[in-house]
């Protein structure tokens, strides 16, 4: 099936502790249905210190599951289900069922 949520995307996240938040995809993984968006999620992980980096809790995104994201529709930013549809010259492209806009260039 074609990817509806794509790296780069903006999105609204629909359930859970960041509802009604928006950010860019920022990392998509289609194997476990989850994607990684920027400035939501954000969970404390307690790291050891190597030589890199430095130890301490460390605040970073997690994952969210594909179901609790929907795309920002280009028009007015709020959430809108996304469709598929064939160009003239053959490409397909991603529109958003609220407002009928491409998604894609």
């Amino acid at each position: 099936m074609a990817a509806k949520i794509k790296k780069g995307d903006k999105v609204v996240v629909l359930a859970g502790k960041d509802k009604g938040k928006t950010g860019e995809v920022v990392e998509v993984r289609p194997s476990d249905e989850r994607a990684v968006v920027r400035g939501v999620n954000i969970v404390k992980r307690h790291t050891r210190q190597t030589a890199q980096t430095e130890g301490g809790i460390v605040a970073k995104e997690a994952a969210i599951h594909l179901s609790n994201l929907a795309i920002a529709d280009p028009k007015d930013g709020k959430a809108t289900r996304v469709g598929f549809k064939v160009l003239d010259d053959g490409r397909k492209v991603r529109v958003a069922k609220r407002s009928g806009d491409l998604i894609d260039g």
